[in-house]
C-alpha cells in the first residue's frame, strides 16, 4: 500500500524529535560478509543489503544504492568497478555535436538498471516499516559523465548548444528510470547532483535546475517524493535550487549547514552534514558522535533540520562508527 510521503513530510516538520536520515546502503555488505561486486551485480543481495541496514539502524527511512554509475553505463559508457568501492564512470563517451546528435536514450532496463530497480522491488517486499528512497543520478551529474566532466564545464560556455542536447536526452532517461522505481515500491528518490554544484548561479539556473524541475514535475506526487542532494558549495545556487520542485534538499559536508538552513523556506525539510569521508570512514566513535553533535547543535533550531551524513557512506565506513552516529542522534 502506498504510503502518503507529503504526510510523512509534514510529520517529519512537526516532530519535535526526528530520525536520522543518512544516505546509508552500501555499507550494509559488511554485514551480509559480501562485497560491493556481489550487491551490484544481485538484486536479491541488494535487496538483502537494504533489509540488514533497516535491521540495525532506526532510521526514518531507507535508501536503495547510491551507485551513480548505472544510468551512465545503460547510455554506453564504461565502468570501473572493484570490490572495496562504488563503481565509477571512465572515459568520454561525448565529444562532439553530432556525438550528442546520435545519443541514443536507453531503454530502462538496460545494463544493470533493471537490477537496480528489481532489487527496490524485493526489497519493498522486505522492509514495510518505513520509506524506501530510490538512488538515481541527476541530469547534469549523468550529463558530465558522459561528456566527462572538465569538458562539460568548458563546453557550458563554448558549446551550451552540446551540453543541452545531452542534458535532454539524460532528463528524458531519468524520468522514465524514477517511474519504473516507483512502480517497483519505492515510496520517493534520492536525486544526486553533486557536479551542479560546480557551477555558477547563472550556469545552475540554465544547465541543472530546469532539467531537475522538468523530472520532479513528471515524477513527484503525493505518495512519491523527491530528495535533492547536492555536496558542492549550494549556498551561492540556493536561489536555483529551490525552483527545482523537490521538497526535501539534502546537502553536503563543503558548507555548514546552519548557513544555508536560514536561506530555505520552514516548509521544505533539509537534510545533512556529517562527513562521510572525514568521520564515518576516516573517524573513530568518538569523533563521529562529536561531530554529530556539533552539528546537531548548531542547525537544532530549525524545524526543518534532519541529521545526515553529508553524502554517500563509503562502503568500507566502520559500522562502530555507523553506530555511533545513531547513538548520538538519539541521546539528548
Amino acid at each position: 500500500m502506498k504510503k502518503n510521503m507529503y504526510a510523512w513530510i509534514e510529520d517529519m516538520l512537526k516532530a519535535p524529535k526526528k530520525k536520522a536520515i543518512p544516505v546509508l546502503s552500501f555499507p550494509g555488505m559488511q554485514l551480509l560478509n559480501m562485497s560491493v561486486l556481489d550487491i551490484i551485480s544481485d538484486s536479491g543481495n541488494q535487496a538483502q543489503c537494504m533489509k540488514a541496514v533497516a535491521d540495525r539502524c532506526d532510521s526514518g527511512a531507507v535508501l536503495s544504492l547510491m551507485d551513480l554509475s548505472v544510468e551512465a553505463e545503460a547510455f554506453g559508457a564504461t565502468i570501473k568497478t572493484s570490490p572495496d568501492e562504488v563503481p565509477t564512470v571512465i572515459g568520454q563517451l561525448i565529444d562532439t555535436e553530432e556525438d550528442a546528435a546520435n545519443l541514443q536514450v536507453p531503454e530502462v532496463g538496460t545494463a544493470r538498471t533493471g537490477l537496480y530497480i528489481e532489487a527496490v522491488k524485493k526489497a519493498a517486499e522486505l522492509i514495510t516499516d518505513r520509506p524506501i528512497l530510490a538512488g538515481c543520478i541527476g541530469p547534469f551529474s549523468l550529463a558530465g559523465r558522459l561528456c566527462d566532466m572538465t569538458e562539460i564545464m568548458v563546453k557550458c560556455y563554448t558549446e551550451p548548444e552540446v551540453v543541452h542536447t545531452v542534458l535532454e536526452k539524460a532528463t528524458q532517461f531519468i524520468i522514465e528510470y524514477i517511474k519504473a522505481y516507483r512502480e517497483a515500491g519505492a515510496d520517493g528518490y534520492v536525486m544526486a547532483e553533486p557536479a551542479a554544484g560546480l557551477l555558477s548561479p547563472d550556469l545552475n539556473a540554465e544547465f541543472s535546475t530546469p532539467y531537475v524541475r522538468r523530472i520532479n514535475d513528471a515524477c513527484q506526487s503525493e505518495d512519491f517524493v523527491s530528495v535533492y542532494h547536492n555536496c558542492g558549495n549550494t549556498i551561492p545556487l540556493i536561489d536555483s535550487i529551490l525552483e527545482n520542485g523537490s521538497r526535501v534538499l539534502h546537502f553536503g559536508n563543503a558548507i555548514k549547514l546552519c548557513d544555508i538552513l536560514p536561506l530555505i523556506p520552514s516548509d521544505r525539510v533539509v537534510m545533512g552534514n556529517v562527513s562521510p569521508a572525514d568521520e564515518f570512514r576516516g573517524g573513530t566513535p568518538e569523533s563521529i558522535y562529536a561531530d554529530t553533535k556539533r552539528v546537531m547543535a548548531e542547525c537544532g533550531a530549525y524545524s526543518n533540520f534532519v541529521i545526515s551524513s553529508g553524502c554517500d557512506i563509503p562502503p568500507l565506513s566502520s559500522w562502530d562508527n555507523i553506530d555511533s552516529f545513531f547513538k548520538a542522534t538519539v541521546e539528548n
